[in-house]
């Protein structure tokens, strides 16, 4: 026979199938999946260490090359995150990029990640390497920051690295729609000198 649980795991598991279909205008009902209360607890347990992630740099870039497919010359290289637990390797972006954009670590990422690649460009123009444009992502949480704009600026500066060197791709969610905070945002970073992509 079932196991009778509890009421309040019962609400608890029916909150849960509630929350999957909140905002949904055509879905009205939900049904309880035990993946529900997995995916719950790979959210929390993520979250749990995301912070500490951070702080002890365990997100590193890979820098996927774009070709001129003319000439096959390298144009430029997009930045992008991994997550390498000391423990648990590496982590999926599949994983915990929804859960970042869920609960607002994202903009924190991906300013963690245009300071690495600002570092990069740096450390190139040292050791007398060819530079190249990066492009680093931003969501559409971070667009609507006040002072987006000008938090990539302290960055850059404080790397010394041109301008023109960093592409600035955002996601189209955030453009979608043609706000004009967006499109205030987007002019204010050509004045800086960045590649809006």
């Amino acid at each position: 026979c079932d196991t009778v649980l509890p009421a309040g795991m019962m609400i608890d598991r029916a909150l849960l199938a509630q929350s999957t279909i909140k905002g949904s205008y055509t879905t009205k009902v939900s049904y309880y999946q035990e993946s529900l209360r997995a995916a719950m607890l790979t959210e929390q347990d993520i979250l749990a260490i995301a912070g500490v992630a951070l702080e002890e740099k365990q997100f590193v870039l890979y820098y996927q090359p774009q070709y001129n497919h003319v000439d096959g010359t390298i144009i430029g290289a997009e930045a992008l995150v991994r997550w390498k637990h000391p423990d648990r390797g590496l982590i999926s972006p599949g994983i915990f990029i929804p859960i970042f954009e869920k609960n607002g670590y994202i903009t924190k990422l991906d300013f963690y990640v245009f300071e690495h690649a600002c570092e990069f460009l740096s450390r190139c123009r040292e050791q007398n390497l060819p530079m190249i444009p990066i492009s680093t992502n931003f969501c559409r949480y971070d667009i609507f920051l006040s002072d987006f704009a000008d938090n990539l600026e302290e960055i850059r500066k404080k790397y010394d690295v041109p301008a023109n060197y960093l592409r600035v791709e955002i996601t189209e969610s955030a453009i979608m729609g043609g706000s004009e905070q967006v499109n205030d945002m987007i002019s204010r970073l050509h004045r800086y000198g960045y590649i809006v992509e």
